[in-house]
């Protein structure tokens, strides 16, 4: 019996191993730094969840007496509803002003790339800088906006010492920071949306407004999704710009700070590591069953072509 079959098949076969062997070599260094910086720091901070940490990371077994304390902390209750309060103002106003810049935008208009990197620049700066200017802004004895409102005639607020006002000026911040980067986005989510639609509707009379609600906002619901989900879990994980413009001891921080300061406050001021890791492991179990929710709601309103 001849044994040429036997080769091409075995050639086959050192092909194919050859081919995992790349695939992985090229995915190992993300993979690696995935394992190194999010997966084993996220099993080492549930572990920690259980112990109580003390002076000199001192340790020993706690159980669920971390998780007792969270359930019982008016604190921690009060700067969830902070945390909410953010994520409830600055998602849906980010993305709908960010789709209105896109729209405009992705029109035939002079300059429309100068403007696009003005509304991107936020993004791409520190939120160090972003902060300090703001807080200048803000400053309630002479802060440019007091001084504007001076000019016609308003008086001024102290903006960052309100506890009724300083959350409000934290999103004003927030929204402000993130236009472009989603702008960005949906824009790309536009474009990518076949002119043959459009024809067509032009062809039947349709106006732009019946376009965009009937085209546009449809097929893009997909890019909508996608930044529904990254906007919450950065909404939720909001924490520099709170931190450098409120800063740590302050009448207002109980109205302003959000999960993640609490958490660094716990961990970093306190000392107190195995109740902070308590709080992270809350907010990482928040963070996963809104984002499961979204992945069973989007079946009813995103549209895939």
């Amino acid at each position: 019996m001849s044994n040429k079959p036997a080769k091409p098949a075995r050639r086959t076969a050192a092909f194919r191993r050859k081919d995992w062997f790349w695939g992985y070599a090229m995915i190992a260094p993300v993979t690696i730094g995935l394992a190194i910086f999010y997966v084993y720091p996220f099993f080492v901070t549930f572990y920690n969840s259980f112990l109580k940490i003390g002076a000199f990371n001192v340790s020993s077994w706690g159980g669920l007496v971390n998780y007792r304390r969270l359930f019982q902390d008016a604190s921690m209750w009060n700067t969830l509803r902070n945390t909410v309060r953010y994520v409830i103002f600055t998602v849906p106003v980010t993305i709908f002003l960010a789709l209105i810049v896109a729209v405009m935008l992705n029109q035939k208009i002079r300059g429309k790339s100068v403007y696009r990197v003005l509304y991107f620049l936020p993004y791409v700066t520190m939120a160090a800088a972003i902060s300090m200017v703001w807080k200048w802004m803000y400053n309630g004895d002479y802060g440019l906006l007091n001084y504007i409102l001076g000019f016609f005639g308003i008086e001024g607020k102290r903006w960052l010492t309100e506890t009724s006002i300083a959350p409000y000026a934290i999103i004003i911040v927030t929204i402000w920071s993130g236009i472009g980067y989603n702008m960005i986005i949906l824009l790309a989510g536009i474009q990518g949306i076949s002119s043959i639609y459009y024809e067509a509707a032009r062809i039947d009379g349709a106006s732009q407004f019946t376009m965009f609600f009937k085209i546009t906002l449809p097929l893009v619901t997909p890019t909508l999704f996608f930044l529904m989900i990254t906007n919450l879990i950065s909404s939720f994980q909001i924490f520099d710009t709170i931190y450098m413009m409120i800063g740590k001891n302050t009448v207002v921080l109980e109205n302003t700070q959000s999960i993640v300061m609490y958490f660094y406050r716990n961990a970093f001021d306190l000392n107190d590591k195995g109740y902070a890791s308590a709080i992270a492991m809350l907010l990482f179990c928040l963070i996963m069953i809104i984002t499961a929710i979204q992945m069973v709601l989007q079946k009813k309103w995103v549209h895939y072509e």
